[in-house]
């Protein structure tokens, strides 16, 4: 959507309204041929895995005895994870997206919908093409019905008919849009085993930037956040989910987007100023450290069940 609707991330381009959801099907439809050709050619050979990391917040209905609040989480997931999950692993699009999108489509006058049609063929090759589901998780928002008025340039934004809020009271140590809800973890995993029949899971990205640079290296906000999250999958392994691996965001401080070098995601820091980059571990490192050399928690009572 970023790439190529809004324009914020490269390549930068504004393709309002249909951009994203025709690179999406290009991607989707170029994953599957990608895992066929690595089927086909190698696994016998290499016995290798071919996946997908998708990235997906939780959306949480506002009122959970509201239909139309549940109604408007469900999209939020669906129009996210759904979007490029559900054709893999079930061979089309969510009922929910081609709905909406075809609904708004033919109130602006349009013949088709802005959303792209998969050919029964296409579905066939596609399904299945996934060897393990890669997660990245960062954030939660409650969810409630909204309604956009009718526009005659629809967008993957209004489409969807909802609203975005976040509690007051969530820890926000990083950017604005990236709040720690450690509970939204579990329940997007479940969900993912409900919907896709339990994959094989990597969480390949989880974790939390800065906007403030702490010349301590103190980031103690970093260590309660890994805390929270890794302890909520640690619960949704107990329910069942077949979760495998988890995988910190990220090693280093890096090149983040249209952020560039100013939002800060590492366990070490980096001083860009300096020609040679130097590294210096935070607080989290020690931690994380901990962490990896037990397979767990190193104090089964550090956390609550």
């Amino acid at each position: 959507e970023k790439g190529y609707e809004t324009g914020e991330h490269a390549p930068g381009l504004k393709l309002g309204g249909c951009g994203a959801y025709k690179a999406a099907h290009h991607i989707i439809k170029t994953h599957a041929k990608v895992w066929h050709s690595y089927n086909n050619t190698w696994r016998r050979e290499q016995r290798g895995m071919v996946g997908i990391s998708l990235t997906s917040g939780w959306g949480e209905p506002v009122d959970p005895h509201s239909q139309t609040d549940r109604e408007a989480a469900e999209r939020y997931i669906q129009f996210h994870l759904g979007w490029f999950a559900n054709p893999i692993y079930r061979g089309d699009y969510p009922e929910v997206m081609k709905n909406y999108v075809g609904k708004k489509s033919a109130q602006q006058g349009l013949g088709t919908s802005r959303l792209p049609t998969f050919s029964v063929q296409e579905k066939t090759y596609i399904k299945g093409t996934s060897d393990f589901l890669g997660i990245g998780h960062f954030t939660t928002r409650y969810v409630l019905q909204k309604n956009f008025p009718f526009l005659q340039v629809s967008s993957y934004h209004t489409d969807h008919d909802l609203a975005e809020l976040v509690d007051p009271n969530w820890p926000a140590p990083g950017p604005k849009w990236l709040y720690s809800v450690p509970w939204g973890i579990r329940r997007l995993l479940n969900f993912i085993k409900t919907q896709y029949g339990n994959p094989l899971i990597y969480v390949t990205e989880n974790g939390v930037s800065e906007t403030l640079q702490c010349p301590q290296l103190c980031d103690e906000w970093r260590i309660q956040y890994l805390k929270g999250y890794i302890n909520e999958i640690l619960k949704a392994l107990n329910d069942g989910v077949n979760v495998k691996g988890y995988t910190a965001w990220s090693l280093l401080d890096k090149f983040e987007w249209n952020k560039g070098f100013s939002e800060r995601f590492g366990l070490y820091h980096i001083d860009f100023k300096n020609k040679n980059k130097p590294r210096y571990p935070k607080a989290s490192v020690n931690y994380y450290k901990k962490i990896i050399s037990a397979n767990g928690f190193p104090n089964p009572r550090e956390v609550m069940s």
